[in-house]
């Protein structure tokens, strides 16, 4: 099993190498969560290879995610976007959802961003902010690294002490001081998805330190670690999560913030790229 995954990484790697014989290596990568696309149409683009044209990775079901990898430069940094991921709740596996990830460090890469939409659970947090991303909890029932180990990625037990990388959180921090934007810094709880969070859960998961919910990233940061990349997460707080006064809310409504949020992401990401 762990050769055939890697067979089709580096299929897909070797796809990617042909396409793009005159792009200079790779040396970030940037993973857009949902309703976070925009920036994919702001860095100085030299090419850019829809999911769907790339041997065995896997395309989003959900409409908000282009589906595409753009190659180009920000800072004059070369970087890898990914414009759209693929979750569990589509029914994919560990192995799909870290696909692109792994593909992106076979490609050169030492440092990814990972981006997403999430709901506030610390009543502290406002809606519309960004949270720096300092440890997670892994509620989705799932891991990338079970069964046997690829040898080519990592080693069988990474250590997951310090999944977010300090430095890059320091980083992150001074970048949206200097640009005068509030960061909050907290724990990210994935859950399963796709149904959102009931009152009860999100009392649970702010009781068991949680500050902020969302369905996707762990998986990827999990995989990243095992190839010995540095993290950085980061949230976008498209809505505020009391489970004493409980708002509906709607995947409608968390695009449309998310949408309203990524102008501000978008600077903050051009800022840490150029200080990374």
């Amino acid at each position: 099993m762990s050769k055939e995954i890697f067979k089709k990484i580096t299929l897909a790697k070797e796809y990617i190498e042909n396409q793009l014989k005159n792009i200079k290596r790779p040396e970030i990568g940037i993973v857009l969560g949902t309703g976070l696309g925009e920036i994919g149409e702001k860095i100085n683009k030299k090419a850019e290879i829809l999911y769907k044209n790339i041997p065995n990775f896997p395309v989003s079901t959900v409409d908000t995610h282009k589906g595409k990898m753009i190659f180009g430069d920000i800072s004059e940094k070369s970087v890898i976007i990914m414009q759209g991921r693929v979750h569990l709740y589509e029914g994919y596996s560990p192995q799909d959802v870290c696909f692109g990830v792994r593909l992106a460090g076979l490609l050169g890469i030492k440092t990814i961003i990972l981006t997403n939409a999430a709901g506030a659970i610390n009543p502290q947090f406002k809606e519309g902010n960004i949270m720096v991303i300092s440890d997670h909890i892994n509620f989705q029932g799932k891991n990338p690294l079970v069964g046997p180990n690829i040898d080519e990625l990592g080693e069988r037990f990474p250590d997951m002490s310090c999944v977010y990388d300090k430095d890059l959180i320091e980083l992150a921090l001074a970048a949206g001081i200097d640009l005068g934007f509030r960061l909050e810094k907290g724990v990210y709880v994935a859950v399963l998805g796709p149904s959102l969070e009931t009152p009860a859960e999100t009392r649970a998961l702010k009781r068991l330190g949680g500050d902020a919910v969302g369905m996707s990233t762990v998986m990827e940061a999990i995989a990243a670690r095992h190839m010995g990349l540095k993290v950085l997460g980061l949230s976008c707080l498209t809505n505020k999560n009391l489970p004493d006064c409980m708002k509906e809310t709607s995947f409608e409504y968390i695009v449309e913030q998310a949408n309203k949020t990524s102008r501000r992401l978008i600077k903050l990401l051009v800022e840490i790229v150029k200080r990374i």
